[in-house]
This record gives C-alpha cells, sequence and structure tokens, in this order.
C-alpha cells in the first residue's frame, strides 16, 4: 500500500513513530520560517521594530506557526508518557492523531490568525523547497488520514460515554487536588454561575471564602510565606476546574497570584513578611491597577503620577478596566514617580492599601473614586474606571523601597500571569465543550439526537483535540516555570492557542445549540461572552503574537 494513502483503519498503524517523523518535518519548515521572517524584519544585523511592523503578517504567522509546532511536540510527548505508563487508549490515539492531520494540513495550506485572516506558507517567505518536509511519507500519510470523518465519528461515540482524554498529570498529588476542586466547582459553582452572571452580582463572599479555605490564594506562594509551596502546574490544574465552572471563579486567583509574584520577587524582606500570608490565607484581596485609558498595553505611556510629600506619596490620575476593585483591599499601583524620566524608567509600583467597598459607598478611601463599567461577560468581580486625586499611599509601600523598578517588576510577572489565562481558557473551552456535548444528546431532530450528525459530532470531536493541544502546551509552559527556565514565549503560546480555543469552543458549542444557545437563559450564551474576553487581557492576541515573534527572532528559546 502507498505509505500516502489513508489506512482502511481508522487508526494509522504505528501512530507515535509516525508522528515523530512528521515532528520533524514540521521543526523543519519551522526553521525555513524563521529564517526567511528574520531576514524580512533584520536591518544592519539587528530586528528591527519598524520592519517587524511593517511585515506584521509574516512575523505573527511565524508565531502561530511555531505555536502549532510546539503544540504538536507536545501532545507527541503527552502520548508518548502515556504510552510508556500503559495509558495511551483509543481515545487519546486518535487525539493524537487527529492533531498531527489537522495541524499539518494547516501549517502547508495556512494558519488562521483570526476569522478573517489567513497566514499562507508564502507570506512568511516560504518556497516549494521549504515546504518538501510535508511531502515525505510520514507527514503525507497523517495529512491524509490523520483527521478524518470516521476518525470524529469514533471520537464522538466515546466522548458521548464521557471521556475526553487522559489529562496525563502522572502525579497522584494533583489527581487529587483536581478530584478535590471539580467536586467544589460542581457542587458550589455550577449550579449557581448563571444566575450570578445574569444578575451581574458579585461572586458571594462565601464562595471567596471557602476557595480561601481550600488554598486557592496561597497555592504558589512559598510555604515559608503561609503558602501551600506547590507549583505552576497546581495552579493551572486548579485554575482550569474553577474556569470551567465560572470564569469570575477562575480569575479570582488571577489577582492574588500577580500581587503575591509582585511581592516575592520584588517586595523588600518587610513587605513579604507583612503581605504574604494575608494574601495567601485570603485575609487580603488584592486588584492589579495598571492600564490608563488610551494606553492599553503601551504602558511606556502611563501618566499616573505619584508625587513624594513627606512620608508619602500623593497619586493623581485616572486607571481602567480595574477588576475587584472595590471589594479589594490591596492594589498593586503602577504609577509614575519621575515625570522626568520618560517611558518604562521612570514607573514604579505601589502596594496601596485600601478599605473594601460596599454596594452603597464602592470607593470609600479619600481621594479615590470610581465607576463600574457595564459588560457583556467575565462578571462576578466587575470591571471599574478609577480616578485618583491626592489619594495617600505612604513611602514604605514602594515595591521593593527602590523608585523606578515598577516596569521590571511587572515584567516578572507576566510569565506566571499569561500561563495562569491560558489555563482559564482551557477550563472555558472545555466548558464550552461539555455544554455543548450534553445539548447534542439531549436535542432530538428529524427522529435522532442531533449529535448523530457528522457536523455536531465533528465539531465536537475537534473541540475535544484542541482543548487538549492547549492544555498540554499550557503544562508544558507551567513546567518550564516551576523549573525556573525562562519561558516568555512558551506562555506567550499557550495564552494565544488557549484564547482561540476558547473562543472556537463556545462559538461552535453555541451554533450546537441552534436558537436556543442565543437565549440568555442557556448557559452556553455566558460562556459565549466570557470566551470573548480571553483573546484581550492579559496581551490582545495581537501583542501576543508580536512579542512572540520577537523573541524568536532574537534567537531566545
Amino acid at each position: 500500500m502507498d505509505a500516502s494513502a489513508p489506512s482502511g483503519d481508522i487508526l494509522l498503524p504505528d501512530l507515535l513513530t509516525l508522528c515523530r517523523e512528521a515532528q520533524g518535518a514540521a521543526d523543519d519548515v519551522f526553521a525555513a520560517a524563521r529564517r526567511q521572517v528574520t531576514d524580512m524584519c533584520t536591518q544592519d544585523g539587528k530586528v528591527s521594530g519598524a520592519l517587524v511592523d511593517a511585515n506584521q503578517v509574516a512575523a505573527h504567522g511565524l508565531s502561530w506557526l511555531a505555536t502549532y509546532v510546539e503544540g504538536l511536540r507536545q501532545m507527541l510527548g503527552w502520548g508518548e508518557r502515556l504510552e510508556a505508563a500503559g495509558a495511551f487508549g483509543e481515545m487519546e490515539q486518535l487525539m493524537v492523531q487527529a492533531a498531527f492531520g489537522e495541524y499539518l494540513a494547516q501549517i502547508r495550506g495556512g494558519i488562521a490568525l483570526s476569522q478573517v485572516e489567513i497566514v499562507r506558507p508564502a507570506d512568511m517567505g516560504l518556497t516549494a523547497d521549504d515546504l518538501a518536509p510535508l511531502e515525505t511519507a510520514a507527514a503525507k500519510t497523517l495529512i491524509a488520514g490523520g483527521n478524518t470523518s470516521a476518525l470524529r465519528a469514533r471520537m464522538g461515540e466515546i466522548m458521548a460515554e464521557g471521556h475526553f482524554g487522559s489529562l496525563g498529570l502522572d502525579d497522584e498529588m494533583l489527581e487529587m487536588v483536581r478530584d478535590q476542586f471539580h467536586k467544589f466547582v460542581e457542587d458550589q459553582v455550577m449550579p449557581h454561575a448563571h444566575e450570578w452572571h445574569l444578575a451581574d452580582k458579585l461572586i458571594p463572599i462565601e464562595i471567596v471564602d471557602q476557595m480561601a479555605e481550600l488554598g486557592v490564594f496561597g497555592l504558589t506562594v512559598p510555604e515559608e510565606g503561609g503558602g501551600l509551596g506547590m507549583g505552576k502546574i497546581a495552579m493551572c490544574v486548579v485554575t482550569e476546574e474553577l474556569s470551567r465552572g465560572y470564569i469570575g471563579v477562575g480569575s479570582l486567583g488571577t489577582r492574588s497570584e500577580i500581587a503575591a509574584e509582585l511581592i516575592r520577587l520584588g517586595g523588600t524582606p518587610e513587605q513579604q513578611a507583612h503581605y504574604l500570608p494575608k494574601i495567601a490565607s485570603g485575609e487580603i484581596l488584592p486588584t492589579a491597577v495598571f492600564t490608563e485609558p488610551g494606553t492599553g498595553s503601551d504602558l511606556a505611556s502611563l501618566k499616573t503620577r505619584a508625587v513624594k510629600d513627606g512620608d508619602i506619596y500623593k497619586v493623581t490620575g485616572n486607571k481602567t478596566w480595574i477588576t475587584h476593585a472595590s471589594r479589594s483591599d490591596l492594589m498593586t499601583l503602577l504609577v509614575r514617580t519621575n515625570s522626568e524620566e520618560p517611558g518604562y524608567k521612570g514607573l514604579s509600583m505601589l502596594l496601596a492599601e485600601k478599605p473594601r467597598g460596599t454596594e452603597d459607598d464602592p470607593f470609600p478611601a479619600p481621594g479615590m473614586s470610581g465607576g463600574e463599567i457595564e459588560v457583556l461577560g467575565y462578571r462576578g468581580m466587575k470591571e471599574y474606571e478609577l480616578g485618583f486625586d491626592d489619594f495617600e499611599v505612604p513611602v514604605g509601600q514602594l515595591l521593593g523601597g527602590v523608585e523606578g523598578q515598577g516596569f521590571k517588576q511587572l515584567m516578572a510577572t507576566f510569565e506566571s500571569a499569561r500561563i495562569q489565562t491560558a489555563a482559564r481558557a482551557v477550563g472555558v473551552a472545555q466548558n464550552a465543550m461539555e455544554l455543548g456535548l450534553k445539548y447534542a444528546q439531549e436535542r432530538n431532530q428529524f427522529g435522532r439526537a442531533i449529535h448523530a450528525f457528522p457536523r455536531v459530532h465533528g465539531k465536537l470531536a475537534w473541540m475535544a483535540v484542541e482543548t487538549m493541544i492547549a492544555r498540554q502546551l499550557t503544562y508544558f509552559a507551567a513546567r518550564e516555570k516551576d523549573s525556573d527556565r525562562r519561558c516568555d514565549i512558551e506562555a506567550g503560546m499557550a495564552k494565544l492557542l488557549g484564547a482561540r480555543t476558547a473562543w472556537s469552543n463556545a462559538d461552535n458549542a453555541l451554533q450546537i445549540h441552534g436558537g436556543n444557545g442565543y437565549a440568555m437563559e442557556y448557559p452556553i450564551s455566558r460562556v459565549l461572552c466570557d470566551a470573548r474576553i480571553l483573546n484581550i487581557f492579559e496581551g490582545a492576541a495581537e501583542i501576543q503574537a508580536q512579542v512572540i515573534a520577537r523573541g524568536l527572532m532574537s534567537g531566545r528559546n
């Protein structure tokens, strides 16, 4: 039989060997693209920001190509680990095969940057010779026979029994943690999440208190700081489960993660001793106060200023899109302490305490005011615009005790924040898939459940595959972080793919619901709104792709 012809069986023979060979082909294509795009964007021996902007489609295409290739590598590694453990079952084999078949086909034909943007190999300067590795027997076999309708139908049958593929954690403690939070979400979050969303309510403080008791806010805080001292991989497992229930619940820990990371890495010993135990216990609920009107991702243009007056700073300026601002106790507040120093160098981080607000008086602190921003989704904590007018912060609350370090301190948290956001996206993607599956099994049309139709179970099968790719890529970034290796590119890839997968899953799950999906009474309407924000915050998809591309072209990772 011609090696490039589809196998008569659904599963291709010697699957992992095929995938290893195809991985090499994908690596070769990526290496060629990296050379070509780097050449496009280099001037006088250096990567030029102006040329990166001028060749943005090619540069961002390189980021997505790198994400696809790394996603395949992590799926292959997942399959190999499961095989070594004797746990590489039918579902897992189908998922690996579909991942390779589909992503290789897209690498050859074009990768979607968004619904209206496809980057083709030629856009990255790739020639027929550069793409020749995809004409090898292994790659051709997977492209032709990897992600077939028969495979998706079989996956649909297995998914109907409630099996979505092993996570491959290979750690009894992590499995126990996942089970604990799965039960918490099923019992305490899912029955109420849609009600909280529709009423635009804050997540009840009783839920916050239960999360504190479970250790959510101190998960990665070192034991000497009053936390559990677990790694980022544990953070991903917990965050995914919480976000599967409701993104607002999964995001409550984000602010604690950012604040604890800022203080752990950049705080004085006194600041660490004072704040870390209180953040870990949930006694202090922090919020991140960085973004300003008109600046967005351009933090170098930040205008909120803090002027030293004796032993206090007086803060004046405006912030926007501040999550959980009213009910928080501590603001990690990015300000400009040196108005003479332009750009990033004049920025500092303040640990600004404030009283918790109430519904009647959301911002009782002198010199501070705020107004709610009404949003489509991502509710449960509420978003605010804030105004500061000589708001006072003691000088001792300067993070690290040295001015001008704010941007550097914030940058040190980006890897963890993006990994955590990727895990949130995976949880939302999983929830969307489960909602779509449940509806497809229950909804009857033309005398049978709509799950029986190929374009319904086919959608669900690919949702499961791409959710697993995003999950394994997120776990990989977390393992790199836990190993103290630089992982800004890996974290960016995980966030980039996770966010797209969450939106795609939610959109397709709503399509499966038909008109009912457009009705607010159905939870998928909420999940669609929640999923949309993931491509925007913690680095919009375009910014994320830009950062990844610059890193790849500069030779990092």
